[in-house]
């Protein structure tokens, strides 16, 4: 699996294009209603699917664990929404750490890590 994170706009869905090959029609996006289809190539947005998950009362990273041979040759796309500052609302506050939780779990299964800032890819793992 890859993994690439970054902040809004950051070239994060380009770079999966260009540098692994990923079409248009193997892309998912998820939506904040928290839903995710494993069976694209790429899932966009994970972010979105934590929030989903936070307002469900469901804990993502356990969800993609249960599922993990079904996304462990996907390439997983997060906007970076654990850092910088803290929210004030208790809701926000819970997607920021569950994302925090699960990008840590998926770049301890990944193959590679990358971060995109500005455009450049910058190679964690």
């Amino acid at each position: 699996m890859h993994l690439i994170i970054g902040g809004a706009y950051q070239g994060k869905l380009d770079h999966a294009r260009k540098a692994l090959g990923v079409k248009e029609d193997e892309i998912y996006s998820c939506t904040e209603d928290g839903g995710i289809d494993f069976s694209f190539r790429c899932v966009n947005a994970v972010e979105e699917f934590v929030l989903g998950c936070v307002r469900r009362g469901d804990d993502a990273a356990e969800i993609f664990k249960a599922h993990r041979s079904e996304w462990e040759d996907s390439v997983l796309i997060c906007r970076d929404i654990f850092c910088g500052v803290v929210p004030m609302g208790a809701e926000m506050r819970a997607w920021r750490e569950a994302t925090g939780r699960l990008c840590a779990f998926l770049a301890s299964e990944a193959e590679t890590v990358t971060r995109m800032f500005c455009g450049i890819d910058e190679r964690l793992k």
